[in-house]
């Protein structure tokens, strides 16, 4: 087999000494007969043609020499490439609208696979990224964590979170024996850094000193962070640079090893960069942090959470990754490290009798934050379904191209059959063409998925901050698009291939043949473009479903005016503003930049309306009980939500005040604390009650918080985003709070962003000169940002539906126009009996659309069946919702018409003369 093989190989590969081997060899055999029969006697000439008559036919023994190598089938499949470039290159019209039909299907589904893969089954770029994995805890409603720095999940009736405390990271680090190493890290965002005198924000990442050694991560250049540099809280004041923020903040120098920068005003020295394809533990992210620094450093960079609450066992906030052994399963770790979590627990807090202690679970952390991951799975299955529907209804509108060429071409394979070719040496011919053109378009489906492969990205990326995820094209990519090419090929080309190949050779050589199968065609290629039209339905609903959610949330009044308002953040580091001077230095900042030319209003909320953000806790009317029970996750679990703002609020959103008053100049920091409610609070605290005058509490803060009265109520407005009903909400004013760290400030200005950017920039850096504007936004861009994934869908869906409108309309021509050819002699017949030419229209009309309405019918069961998938999607209305399905069959139908009505014309001015010399 060996020797076969290479002998196979080497004749492949060097083809043109094949045939001169082949040709001296025959020609040796014919020279050396010639010689024999001219020693018998024999005139050369007559010799020579004896000998060729002996030998027998030279083309077939070549052909045999070839077939003995196995060469035959290359020679084969080379005719059959050759013969069918020539068809597709004399159909050029055909060739075109096919390989155009499948490049965009094939493109839209490389373009949606290339981000899923992006997405879902990229992993990190550590060695052995399999061996990572991500420590979860869970545990029922009454387990003993009660205070978390992160995000705390409920489902299954189950509540989840990734967070830990430093005692039980601690205990579980150095008693653990089942997994390499347990590590650690907290990401901390909008960090001020002034690197070479200029200053801006930065995602920190804090990790522990085993993080590099745990993730096996090596840095590009220096040295990683160490257990050394996580020692004592506030020691290790080291960074280990991003490679994205490397070439950003220092062009790629390879000098910065040493330099030191301000992070929240402290001296960090870079002592490494991390290697580009590392992206940090959650992998997902769209980008890296731009540093690391050790967890010691938390009290530093965040010291509002001070030592004894990041140290102490009542927060958990600590993210913990593990890589486990070889020959360690899952289930083993699992066992070993929910016991030392057990145990930990009870050594390092206290548990009530009430009190459950939660257990550990390992999640693959090979591709990151598996928990973020899971958000994308349900709009990345349902963007490839949609998808695939569009490639099938490409591959039916093709399908359907080639039907119609294969009425006209049996008379060829008739005459290639009757000469000999087998039923499957032209079906190899067919399927080789319908292959050909699956290529064609792979490869510039491929070619439009790579254009557009960043286009979800940039559909779902914010608008100031732009498109900051990039996504790869790898093997599993390339691999897709091949096998989805393949099957397409075949596909499309099974069903013209068959009827080829059915087709007796007898009829098929008549004049008549042409006629034979008509009306079996006429069925077929009906029956494929109500097929068509059944996924156009399809592909229409959801796109109409997407369109009216955008709509419905476009239409949404916000409760306040984001007309002509600008925002942008501002954190200032406590270690220089600590309370109260932060507070002070907004109050500062405030009155700057109102001074500047061309700002009619400015002020400054902890919490912007509309941004994604939140903050709530227990409400307490005074004179009632406090509530008891464990609390629910998210607005339903806190008893009001609420904002710190600045005293001008109100006027520059245009809230309006419906009762009581606003803030005012005599509401100072020493006077009584007061707030402003919304109208869902009143209602619900302060039923058939004037709530002006009444008193609350927060009891987060604890029994002896201060007393804050009601002076007002405002009108409702949405909070969180334009989908979430609209919480309880008190708006406080920040001047009169203990602190209030970083702002967003709301601007009122007629002027662009960017000609007034410059002055607020200026304004800052006459106060400091080392704190950063950052995320420079008009309000109505913030709000279209909480609209970012109904956006993307209604831009994909709206896209697909215009490609499947447009496939459909070819095919409902297609299937028309041959009609109208074959039946032309009959069109004759009715004109010269006397049948109306509006008549003829009519009954082309009918026909298709008959043919319109039945895969209408057909496409509004399947979506009644399958839309409920994308119920939790919708906004403002239901999956089966009667106006977006009628709207959707009568865009059907009159795109059905109207690509009929153009072969209905032909029908209609056909000379009945003509006509009827037609066949």
């Amino acid at each position: 087999m060996i020797a076969r093989l290479k002998s196979f190989l080497r004749s492949a590969t060097h083809r043109n000494r094949l045939e001169h081997d082949i040709d001296a060899e025959i020609r040796f055999h014919l020279e050396a007969r010639t010689d024999d029969l001219i020693r018998e006697g024999l005139a050369p000439a007559e010799a020579a043609r004896r000998a060729r008559l002996e030998f027998g036919a030279v083309e077939s023994h070549k052909d045999s020499m070839r077939k003995s190598l196995n060469l035959r089938w290359l020679d084969d499949l080379r005719a059959d490439l050759h013969y069918a470039t020539r068809i597709l290159r004399k159909s050029l019209g055909f060739t075109i609208i096919a390989v155009a039909s499948l490049a965009l299907a094939i493109g839209a589904n490389t373009t949606i696979f290339s981000f899923a893969n992006q997405m879902l089954f990229v992993t990190l770029g550590v060695p052995h990224p399999q061996q990572l994995r991500n420590l979860i805890v869970y545990g029922d409603e009454h387990k003993v964590v009660h205070s978390t720095w992160g995000s705390m999940d409920a489902q299954n009736g189950l509540w989840q979170t990734s967070s830990f405390s430093y005692p039980v990271y601690q205990q579980l680090q150095q008693k653990q024996k089942v997994v390499q190493a347990i590590y650690a890290y907290k990401d901390l965002p909008g960090r001020n850094v002034t690197a070479d005198g200029q200053a801006q924000s930065v995602f920190v990442e804090l990790v522990s000193g085993n993080f590099y050694s745990g993730m096996e991560v090596r840095p590009q250049l220096g040295r990683p962070i160490l257990p050394a540099d996580d020692g004592a809280p506030g020691t290790g004041t080291v960074a280990v640079l991003s490679d994205s923020f490397w070439h950003h903040a220092f062009g790629g120098s390879p000098d910065v090893i040493g330099k030191t920068i301000t992070v929240n005003t402290y001296p960090v020295t870079i002592i490494g960069v991390n290697p580009p394809a590392f992206l940090g533990p959650d992998g997902v992210r769209d980008t890296s942090p731009d540093m690391f620094l050790p967890l010691s450093m938390v009290t530093l960079l965040h010291p509002a959470v001070g030592r004894q609450d990041t140290h102490g066992p009542v927060l958990w906030w600590l993210r913990l990754g593990a890589r486990v052994k070889p020959g360690v399963t899952d289930a083993q770790a699992q066992s070993a490290l929910d016991v030392m979590l057990a145990s930990a627990v009870r050594a390092t807090m206290p548990v009530g009798k009430d009190d459950t202690i939660p257990h550990i679970r390992l999640d693959d952390g090979s591709r990151g934050d598996r928990l973020r991951l899971l958000e994308f799975v349900q709009p990345i299955a349902i963007l490839l379904g949609l998808a695939g529907l569009v490639l099938l209804l490409a591959c039916a509108n093709v399908a359907n191209l080639m039907l119609a060429r294969a009425t006209f071409r049996q008379r060829e394979m008739g005459v290639r059959m009757a000469l000999g070719a087998s039923r499957s040496r032209v079906l190899r011919q067919v399927l080789t063409e319908s292959l050909l053109i699956s290529l064609m378009g792979g490869v510039a489906g491929l070619l439009l998925g790579y254009l557009g492969r960043n286009l979800i990205p940039w559909l779902t990326t914010n608008s100031w901050q732009g498109a900051e995820l990039t996504v790869s094209f790898d093997w599993r990519v390339f691999a897709f698009t091949s096998a989805v090419t393949l099957s397409t090929g075949i596909l499309f080309g099974l069903a013209p291939a068959w009827r080829l190949t059915r087709a007796e050779v007898n009829t098929t050589l008549k004049d008549s043949s042409a006629t034979a199968s008509r009306k079996r065609r006429a069925w077929s290629g009906k029956g494929i473009v109500g097929f068509q039209v059944a996924l156009s339905t399809l592909l229409v609903i959801s796109a109409v479903l997407f369109l009216r959610t955008l709509i419905n949330l476009n239409s949404i009044d916000p409760g306040f005016r984001p007309e002509n308002l600008l925002l942008f953040d501002l954190r200032p580091p406590i270690a220089t503003y600590p309370p109260p001077k932060d507070i002070a230095l907004h109050q500062q900042l405030e009155t700057a930049f109102a001074a500047i030319p061309g700002v009619q209003a400015v002020t400054a909320t902890d919490d912007p309306l509309v941004s994604g953000d939140m903050s709530g806790g227990d409400f307490q009317v005074e004179g009632s009980k406090p509530a008891s029970g464990p609390r629910k996750p998210g607005l339903d679990g806190v008893g009001a939500m609420l904002a710190d703002v600045g005293e001008h609020f109100f006027s520059v959103m245009s809230i309006p005040i419906l009762s009581g008053r606003s803030f005012t100049a005599q509401d100072t920091a020493t006077s009584v604390p007061v707030a402003v409610v919304n109208q869902t609070l009143a209602r619900k605290y302060f039923p058939n009650t004037n709530p002006i005058g009444h008193r609350f509490r927060m009891e987060e803060t604890g029994p002896g918080s201060t007393w804050i009265e009601i002076i007002g109520v405002c009108a409702d407005t949405r909070y969180l985003d334009m989908k979430t009903d609209i919480p309880p909400l008190h708006f406080d004013l920040y001047r009169q709070k203990p602190d209030v760290g970083g702002v967003t400030y709301v601007v009122r200005t007629q002027l662009p962003a960017e000609s007034i950017t410059p002055a607020l920039r200026r304004a800052v850096q006459q106060i400091d000169p080392d704190l950063p504007i950052t995320s420079i936004r008009r309000y109505d861009e913030q709000i279209a940002a909480t609209m970012q994934q109904e956006r993307m869908f209604a831009s994909l869906t709206t896209g697909f539906g215009i490609l499947a409108l447009a496939l459909a309309c070819v095919g409902i021509y297609g299937i028309m126009a041959y009609t109208v050819s074959q039946r032309t002699n009959e069109i004759g017949i009715r004109l010269a009996l006397g049948a109306a030419r509006s008549r003829i229209r009519g009954m082309v009309l009918r026909e298709a659309g008959w043919m319109a309405v039945t895969g209408v019918i057909i496409g509004l069961a399947v979506a009644f069946a399958l839309m409920r998938l994308v119920q939790s999607m919708l906004y403002g209305l239901k999956s089966n919702d009667p106006t977006s399905l009628t709207a959707s069959a009568l865009i059907l139908l009159a795109m059905a018409l109207l690509a009929a009505w153009i072969p209905a014309m032909r029908a209609s001015r056909v000379e009945p003369m003509e006509a009827l010399r037609h066949d």
